[in-house]
């Protein structure tokens, strides 16, 4: 553990600005400056606002404040804001303080995590060490999680004896973090020595901890026995099985617990949500949400936040549209968590027009998660003109970009051939933003240069990035393959995809879609074989479609649906209507079978969109919009069937599938064919 490197800056982060504003704003005159009004002006005035942070620093500084170290720690907590703070000014800010106590270390300290620089956290507990200012409570629980985000063992290690040295090491708040750290770095047995040494198994915060700890490094058994053991459990004992368990994939035994907590809270339903969610149980996750409505529970906003996801993965639109009202009807305040949850939903739901309604009226747009959501709602619907100009906005409000952001901003790219555009915002990532470009944005710009046809510049990039590709780089480049029939660097992307994860079934089918398209069906049978020999087993195509609250799930040749034969009976004749009206011809290229084109044409024509379609056709007033999402890209003969349909019908149909959307209107895509 190296000695802190701080800088050998004297002057302040900051030219000392006129003071007016801030003194006639607090009726203070500047000679009768309080001690309580300075701490007023720092905790009320900002926390939110970094002009009036520098005005109140010189303020500190011009009445000699700033030697008091409650004051100093304060002003340095107000730095540590990760909504405008900088590592440089806390920094600088401390150098300026004469010997820092305990107090001022421990915020300086926390400053350095809340600005997610953990190693420097770490670094600064030395140079409070060799300062000779002893730590005290509040400063191990912090550094303790700088070092499970360091990921830093050994120095982690000689936290521990420090703690042991100076006393400490009874404090469950200490021993709950120690149990959290070793657990995240893989030493369960160290933990769980830490939670039995102290005696403190009817401490429940800190086996709550230990059971984390377990659950996270997928020990399930030993989560049950602990929970079973414990002399006292709290609500937030069974959240967090339930939450274990759903994220060990055992949803089924996560809503046994569930069902078996005394009394929930927010946390337990939004778990159970979330959970069913996540191991994609959309119905169930909405069946859950039902039930809090049917028991009249008030609904906080993270349960809105988390029934919102579900929302926005299944596409339904009925039911987001019902949160938003339940958001006006209670009154709530639309904040950057509940505004942000209804961006996505309405972006996902392909009503950009309301996702920008709520992004417009949410009452503080200070994280950059909440502009990522609408960045993001543009880049995947393809609008990448207007994803660049909000960005360019974003930095006029000061909010920081990330990586999201920049991973949105070049998928908006990719989707409109953007190629020159998105080549600049990779190169500023790095050398304008200071953000070091990961393997999630290489596989952007593989995808935007060999969608665009640029396969050499493409492979040269894989070949020069500093980490290995990994398979979402090559399926980039094997997906750029597909649109532009490249047989042999498909064949050649092809098995290394195969030899990096040789049971997604996704892969075996995007390969057979570029032979099948060329004909090569002794591959295409090839590929088959191998599938069966691995036990591959192919996912099925579902369709959904979301009418009045309801989702309406469909799958190819399925039968199970109410209305099945009304909607067979109406394909039929929607099928003939669009190859009479709109000259449609069956486009068999992508059917993965050497059989005659009549049988390719039968297999086509049921296919899990077009019986969404229909069934929405049918269902629906004329001149409705329709709305699907597909869990797999849509097909090529689907996508020319929807667009011949929304002219002969005269319908917009909005498809959300795997890799993009598709607003079908007036025999158009606004895909433009490129996807």
């Amino acid at each position: 553990m190296g000695a802190l490197q701080i800088p050998a800056i004297t002057e302040l982060p900051y030219h000392p600005p006129p003071l007016q504003h801030l003194i006639h704003e607090n009726n203070l005159a500047n000679s009768n400056l309080s001690y309580k009004a300075i701490l007023e002006l720092l905790n009320q005035k900002c926390t939110n606002s970094f002009e009036n942070l520098k005005q109140t620093h010189a303020l500190i500084l011009k009445t000699g404040y700033f030697q008091d170290h409650y004051i100093a720690g304060s002003l340095l907590k107000c730095y540590a804001n990760p909504q405008f703070g900088t590592l440089s000014n806390l920094l600088r800010v401390l150098e300026q303080v004469p010997e820092p106590n305990v107090f001022v270390w421990n915020f300086a300290i926390k400053g350095c995590l809340d600005l997610k620089h953990p190693s420097n956290a770490i670094s600064m507990y030395l140079q409070m060490v060799i300062s000779g200012s002893k730590p005290n409570k509040y400063t191990y629980p912090q550094l303790l999680k700088a070092c499970t985000f360091e990921r830093a063992l050994e120095q982690g290690l000689q936290v521990h004896n420090h703690i042991v040295k100076n006393g400490l090491n009874e404090d469950r708040h200490i021993i709950s973090a120690g149990i959290q750290m070793y657990a995240s770095l893989g030493r369960l047995k160290e933990a769980r020595n830490l939670l039995d040494s102290n005696g403190i198994l009817k401490d429940t915060i800190c086996c709550n901890a230990m059971i984390d700890g377990y659950l996270k490094s997928g020990e399930v058994e030993a989560s049950r026995e602990l929970f079973g053991i414990m002399q006292e459990k709290s609500v937030g004992s069974w959240n967090t099985m339930i939450s274990g368990l759903c994220g060990n994939g055992m949803v089924l035994e996560a809503k046994n617990y569930f069902d078996e907590v005394p009394v929930k809270d927010d946390v337990t339903w939004s778990a159970m949500i979330d959970g069913y969610n996540k191991n994609g149980y959309f119905k169930e996750a909405l069946e859950v949400f039902g039930q809090m409505q049917r028991e009249e529970i008030e609904l906080s906003k993270f349960v809105l936040s988390s029934a919102s996801a579900v929302c926005a993965n299944i596409g339904a639109l009925d039911q987001g549209k019902w949160i938003h009202a339940y958001i006006r009807r209670k009154k709530m305040t639309l904040d950057e968590i509940l505004g942000t949850s209804l961006v996505d939903v309405y972006a996902k739901c392909g009503r950009l027009d309301l996702a920008w309604g709520v992004f417009e009226k949410i009452k503080k747009r200070e994280e950059t998660f909440c502009w990522n959501a609408m960045i993001g709602g543009l880049a995947m619907h393809g609008r990448a003109k207007d994803a660049i100009e909000l960005f360019l906005k974003m930095q006029w409000h000061n909010v920081k970009p990330n990586e999201i952001t920049f991973v949105s901003l070049l998928n908006a790219c990719a989707h409109a051939g953007f190629v020159h555009e998105g080549l600049k915002f990779f190169v500023n990532m790095k050398q304008k933003y200071e953000i070091e470009p990961k393997v999630e944005h290489y596989g952007c710009v593989v995808n935007l240069l060999a969608k665009a046809g640029y396969f050499d510049e493409a492979e040269n990039l894989i070949a020069t990035m500093p980490m290995k590709a990994n398979s979402v780089v090559w399926g980039a480049l094997l997906g750029a393959c597909r649109i532009h029939g490249n047989i042999d660097l498909g064949e050649r992307v092809g098995e290394i995809l195969l030899d990096l994860e040789p049971e997604n079934s996704g892969r075996y089918t995007l390969i057979s879609n570029i032979y099948a398209k060329a004909g090569k069906w002794d591959r295409v049978e090839k590929l088959r074989v191998l599938m069966k020999e691995r036990g591959v087993k192919t996912i099925v195509g579902r369709s959904m479609i979301d009418l009045k609250g309801v989702v309406h799930e469909f799958k190819v040749g399925d039968t199970s649906h109410p209305r099945s034969k009304d909607i067979y009976s109406f394909l039929e004749k929607l099928v003939e209507e669009i190859e009479v009206k709109g000259d449609h011809q069956p486009n068999t290229s992508e059917v993965l079978f050497d059989i005659s084109e009549e049988e390719k044409e039968s297999s086509l024509k049921y296919h899990s969109e077009k019986l969404a379609i229909a069934f929405g056709i049918l269902s629906t007033e004329a001149g409705d919009t329709i709305r699907i999402v597909k869990n797999l890209r849509v097909c090529e003969d689907c996508h020319s069937a929807a667009k011949i349909i929304s002219r002969v019908y005269d319908r917009e149909i909005i498809v959300r599938d795997r890799v993009r959307y598709h607003h079908f209107r007036r025999g158009q895509c606004s895909c433009k064919d490129f996807w």
